[in-house]
């Protein structure tokens, strides 16, 4: 069975977060959190490194003892050493790791002073008072706890997509092997590109649908067969993901197409208008009484309904319908519209590789001009630059540009924004920056109202050009920080600042819905990778699905615009 990037990262991260409630040494603990984000972010499949004797301890940040672990991984799918921490451990803590507001250090608390181990034991205690009594947990967090308690574990479960990728991408490339195949492609949400997909659904067509069907089934991640037919099979792979596999007829592939891509919305959308013109539209095609008047393709569809192609991603009932009647469908931004990277991190801060090694990799991507955006030092934890740190890096980065042809750095910073809404470097400090990216990092839960006046105080301050990863989000971790959204996006319009789509696929924030906000209240946004290594600046293509679905154009997209025009955009009025 194959071990993937994933799984072996999710194994790290066990053993830190059980290393983490136990209260172990914390540099310890970040050995395993930070060796779990390089190999999640990794671009080739550590087992095939491990099976080709690559020396592991090549990869940034890697030793020798870490190394010799994901080896162990990586060959049997499993570590010996959280074996024997969790016969030490009672297991049920872990799931508190699940509630909203509860992190290792709150779990380890809570167990420590409490000997609370199971949702149960937590719940009597917050009756009782005793959590409330605790250090660290106060009025908003108990509040946060109860309340993710009462909700229980919510909705159906949800993979990034990136994650998906890695066990989707594999079974596509094995289907398309089969000589008797002609078409594989993946509908649903994954198709729509969005943030976390459910299940997966994928199209065939070709002849034998049979045999096609049980080569599916023969695919090495399969943990369980649910059922297989003539046209139609499910599965589960190893991780849980449900798979379903759907041989249709070459006539009805565009209708399947449409139907399984969804959403469902919209579909429903497209069968009124099926039904005004006394038509029926349906997954094996469009029919007038009997007769099958279109099917094949997507395309021909959407022409039976004098309609342009709609593109999957904005296929949410968000208005595409009307727009493509009306003739104003958006251009969709795309990956090679980007000119350029505005959000990376080097060594200088917490990144993994000098300036000159992210500039080298970014020119082969294109680029025409990057932002070395390293943290402030307000968060001690990032190794962030303070103000000479800064005069420094710019003085570092006016020499390497001497050297470069066909691509620029500009110097740039990402400072915290602190709880009064001033920036953590001084505006004499600020003002010799090419770009500065403010950003929240603490007092996420300050109430709407204060949190709001925060950021409204922030973007006062003249040299407030990109506000980073906007809601501070962690899909499946944190749910952000709240604020008016409406008050905050019409001020970046007054004081010509930008959002940022921060395209790290945990985080992917702004999301569509509030980035298809700002394009209508007028607010540009970025594009940005938050590279922290190599492989990161690849990130970007995630952004990108983002900011499409958002129904983001190429001009919406500061990071589209030639390094001038950037320049000149960046300019404050007054």
């Amino acid at each position: 069975m194959p071990v993937y990037n994933s799984e072996v990262a999710n194994i790290l991260e066990e053993v830190a977060d059980i290393l983490d409630i136990q209260g172990a040494n914390q540099f310890r603990i970040r050995a395993y959190r930070n060796a779990a984000r390089k190999v999640r972010n990794l671009s080739r499949s550590l087992e095939d490194m491990v099976n080709k004797g690559k020396d592991l301890t090549e990869i940034e940040g890697v030793g020798k003892d870490m190394a010799n672990k994901l080896e162990e991984i990586a060959r049997t799918g499993k570590l010996k050493q959280l074996e024997e921490l969790k016969g030490e451990f009672p297991e049920a803590l872990t799931t508190l790791l699940s509630i909203e507001g509860l992190g290792p250090e709150r779990v380890g608390d809570l167990h420590q002073e409490l000997g609370i181990e199971t949702t149960k034991d937590l719940e009597k205690a917050l009756e009782e008072g005793k959590v409330q009594e605790l250090h660290g947990f106060g009025e908003k967090i108990t509040a946060k706890i109860k309340k993710a308690l009462e909700e229980g574990p919510g909705e159906e479960k949800r993979t990034k997509l990136k994650v998906a990728e890695q066990y989707v991408e594999p079974l596509v490339q094995y289907l398309k092997k089969d000589p008797n195949t002609k078409d594989v492609v993946v509908a649903g949400s994954y198709r729509r590109k969005k943030e976390t997909v459910g299940d997966i659904d994928i199209l065939t067509t070709g002849k034998k649908g049979e045999g096609i069907i049980h080569r599916f089934t023969e695919f090495e991640d399969i943990g369980e067969i649910v059922s297989e037919g003539e046209t139609k099979s499910t599965v589960k792979l190893r991780t849980g993901i449900q798979v379903d596999l759907r041989v249709v007829a070459e006539e009805s592939y565009g209708a399947a197409l449409m139907y399984f891509t969804g959403s469902k919305a919209h579909n429903i959308k497209l069968r009124n208008l099926a039904l005004k013109e006394r038509l029926k539209l349906n997954e094996y095609g469009v029919f007038r009484g009997e007769e099958s008047v279109a099917g094949e393709t997507e395309e021909e569809i959407y022409k039976l309904f004098n309609l342009p192609y709609i593109p999957p991603e904005i296929r949410e009932d968000r208005g595409e319908v009307e727009a493509a009647k009306e003739g104003n469908l958006p251009n969709l931004v795309k990956l090679d519209d980007i000119r350029g990277d505005l959000q990376i991190h080097t060594k200088n801060s917490d990144g993994e590789e000098p300036i000159e090694t992210m500039v080298k990799k970014c020119k082969k991507l294109g680029y025409e001009y990057i932002a070395i955006t390293d943290h402030s030092a307000y968060m001690g934890i990032t190794q962030g630059l303070d103000k000479e740190g800064v005069e420094e890096q710019i003085k570092q980065i006016k020499k390497i540009n001497k050297k470069l042809d066909g691509i620029t750095i500009l110097s740039s910073i990402e400072v915290d924004i602190m709880e009064d809404g001033s920036l953590d470097l001084p505006n004499n400090t600020l003002k010799k920056l090419d770009i500065v990216t403010c950003s929240i990092h603490s007092k996420f839960n300050l109430p709407p109202k204060e949190q709001t006046q925060r950021i409204l105080n922030a973007m006062d301050n003249p040299y407030f050009h990109i506000f980073g990863h906007p809601t501070g989000r962690v899909i499946g971790g944190r749910s952000g920080y709240e604020y008016d959204m409406e008050k905050v996006f019409k001020k970046a319009k007054e004081k010509n600042c930008f959002l940022e789509i921060n395209a790290q696929p945990d985080r992917l924030d702004l999301d569509d819905a509030y980035a298809k906000m700002a394009k209508e209240l007028g607010v540009k946004m970025t594009i940005s990778s938050d590279a922290h290594s190599l492989e990161e600046l690849d990130f970007l293509k995630y952004g990108i699905n983002q900011a499409r679905r958002g129904w983001l154009e190429p001009h919406d997209v500061l990071n589209t615009y030639p390094l001038t025009e950037l320049q000149n955009l960046l300019q404050k009025e007054g």
